[in-house]
């Protein structure tokens, strides 16, 4: 269940030390999105191996595949842990917390019952705004992925110009890591309600 607090007394700079010292219970995801910090908890079975599911399909050989990485947006109170990080080996620091965007080739979220508008609205335009190339949404709700591509704009008017939906069972190409995705063991969360997204 999302629950999110924001410190409007606090400003901006001032909110990113707060998140970064920030202890959290265990099993607890925390994230710092436009200066709101939301914290969730641990998430289904459906998601945790849709998740698994994408990274075994991306080599390692050449893709550093990084799970709860706090991601460093430029110019932005936000540090977004995606489910999935993706960038290329040669380029991932030896240490750190924060992981700068430019270095982001692909960034996954999948779609929990608490996350819709999260990961359709202010994950969309956070990564536009960082000009992460793309971000790939798997909806376990409507059973289909979107994979945004083409970042442009600033700040909160930016967004993906390019926006294509596969449905679960089809397969995806993901031009930008060289390789098909194969949806067809994605699973669906039974009796939710659908949404209006994308």
């Amino acid at each position: 269940m999302w629950r999110a607090t924001e410190m409007t007394a606090v400003d901006e700079r001032g909110m990113t030390k707060y998140f970064e010292e920030l202890e959290p219970p265990e099993g607890i995801k925390v994230e710092l999105l436009r200066g709101v910090i939301v914290m969730m908890a641990s998430p289904d079975i459906v998601h945790n191996r849709i998740v698994a599911d994408v990274q075994d399909q991306i080599p390692r050989q050449r893709w550093s595949r990084l799970q709860t990485q706090d991601v460093d947006i430029v110019d932005e109170a936000s540090e977004p842990v995606p489910d999935l990080v993706v960038l290329e080996r040669d380029v991932v620091p030896a240490s750190g917390r924060l992981l700068p965007c430019q270095l982001v080739t692909m960034v996954v979220e999948v779609v929990s019952k608490s996350s819709v508008h999260q990961d359709y609205v202010v994950k969309r335009s956070i990564y536009a705004a960082g000009k992460v190339p793309a971000y790939l949404i798997v909806d376990p709700i409507m059973g289909h992925c979107v994979l945004l591509t083409k970042p442009a704009g600033e700040g909160e008017d930016a967004d993906y110009r390019s926006q294509e939906i596969t449905k679960f069972s089809d397969p995806l190409p993901l031009e930008i890591l060289g390789l098909e995705l194969d949806t067809s063991e994605f699973g669906v969360f039974p009796g939710v309600r659908p949404h209006r997204y994308p």
